[in-house]
């Protein structure tokens, strides 16, 4: 193991031997342009930020998000922007890693800790992906179900099929990939788009609703909620993924080339961001125009959710629109999350295997459990695992944020492209706040 002082953004000595570039297939494999307008290099860029953005709004916010507008109405809202801020600072870290080092943020652990501490930060993060996907795969599932009437446990084997479109299009190359991402994206918007102009929210209500209220702290289910929202929006993988994604791009390896990438790929993440703060928050916008002002506060689940859309908002195209985004939604994350199962593995082992190898043991971490839950508890074992998924995500999310500050902070290992002292006061805070939460919400949950 190579001492952490040795590591020099500009030095390739630091590297541990035998060391590759992270997904190696689509490694620089994007030309940015040298010259040209600054529009032209930032669509060279775009693409990476919308494959972050997903994760942020897979079917594992939509409990809460709904759950929080039933019970609140638009209250939660300023928590759905809190953590959205969070996500945009920490992201923008993640990019920032990947473009100076060229290594991914679990390449970079592996290079700087002890091979027993690399082996439990695998673990955990696997267990993270699997989490994530079990969400995804059970989303997916039921939107299948809710839509064409197909059983819960036909529809989480069939989710299995999207590891080979996956496959397919990433032999095409990446721009496919990120092509079919953002249009899954900007059919959700679409969906939900329509969805509040059915709901007709009050929208002073809704515009008070982004302002914080006292009443998030006093109020200890509402904090609960609020929690909730925090730990299913935050994902740790997605650090993992952006770190990676963002060295697809074939930029000039130079200062100047990293600034200018950092830039543009900072920008990327943001502006795809605030489509899932959009997504998030049109959940809780719906949920609290329909759910919240018919007095229905006890609406939890996405299954109830879809079932009374239509008598609420007066029209069957409601509950429609709500499962093709969801359909959507549990696509999209599984397409970033089997990606993620890669980026891990290889980073923290730097094991290699075939392409739909990898993605199809990820796929099938998440599919076999909730097969066997889907088979014996039915319907409502499977909220009872989405719960579950969302809590491991939250026990997991620090042990990604801290290597991910410690790293970006570290002069020896970013050089001139080290944090600010401003941004590393800031990045810890937020540290903070995350891993204080999540162990409130570990204490609630198992002790509360």
């Amino acid at each position: 193991m190579f001492e952490p002082s040795a590591m020099n953004p500009n030095d390739d000595s630091w590297r541990n031997k035998g060391a590759q570039p992270s997904l190696p297939e689509v490694h620089r494999s994007l030309r940015v342009p040298m010259k040209g307008s600054w529009l032209k290099k930032f669509l060279a860029f775009a693409g990476p930020g919308y494959l972050v953005a997903v994760g942020y709004m897979d079917p594992g916010n939509w409990a809460t998000d709904i759950a929080g507008g039933a019970m609140f109405g638009y209250t939660l809202l300023s928590v759905i922007l809190i953590s959205n801020l969070m996500a945009v600072l920490l992201q923008a870290l993640a990019g920032k890693l990947g473009i100076v080092t060229g290594r991914d943020l679990a390449q970079a652990c592996r290079d700087h800790y002890s091979k027993p501490v690399v082996i439990g930060l695998w673990l955990l993060c696997e267990l993270a992906i699997a989490a994530c996907d079990l969400a995804e795969v059970i989303g997916s599932a039921i939107a299948l179900n809710l839509l064409f009437g197909i059983p819960l446990i036909y529809g989480v084997i069939i989710t299995v099929l999207d590891v080979f479109i996956v496959l397919l299009l990433q032999n095409k190359g990446f721009r496919y990939i990120e092509t079919l991402v953002i249009v899954l994206i900007f059919t959700i918007g679409a969906c939900f788009i329509t969805e509040i102009f059915f709901a007709k929210p009050d929208t002073s209500s809704l515009f008070a609703g982004f302002i914080p209220s006292h009443r998030i702290v006093t109020d200890p289910t509402m904090l609960y909620i609020a929690i909730g929202i925090l730990g299913a929006t935050v994902m740790p993988h997605n650090l993992y993924l952006h770190s990676s994604i963002v060295q697809t791009r074939r930029y000039e390896q130079t200062e100047l080339g990293k600034r200018e990438a950092i830039k543009y790929a900072t920008w990327d993440s943001t502006i795809a961001l605030f489509f899932a703060l959009f997504i998030n928050a049109a959940i809780l916008i719906i949920s609290a125009a329909t759910f919240h002002q018919a007095g229905m506060t006890n609406v939890t689940e996405i299954e109830q959710a879809y079932d009374l859309l239509t008598p609420l908002l007066g029209t069957a195209v409601g509950s429609v629109l709500f499962g093709v985004a969801l359909l959507a939604s549990g696509q999209n994350s599984t397409l970033t999350g089997t990606l993620a199962g890669q980026i891990v593995m290889e980073g923290f082992l730097n094991i290699r295997m075939k392409a739909w190898l990898r993605r199809l043991i990820t796929r099938l971490i998440a599919v076999i459990p909730a097969v066997i839950v889907t088979a014996v508890a039915g319907e409502s074992g499977t909220t009872e695992l989405l719960i579950l998924s969302q809590i491991i995500l939250s026990f997991q999310l620090s042990f990604a944020v801290i290597p991910l500050i410690k790293f970006t902070s570290d002069k020896s290992k970013m050089g001139k492209f080290v944090n600010p002292l401003w941004v590393k006061l800031l990045a810890w805070f937020v540290a903070i706040i995350i891993i204080g939460l999540n162990i409130f919400l570990l204490y609630k949950t198992f002790f509360g």
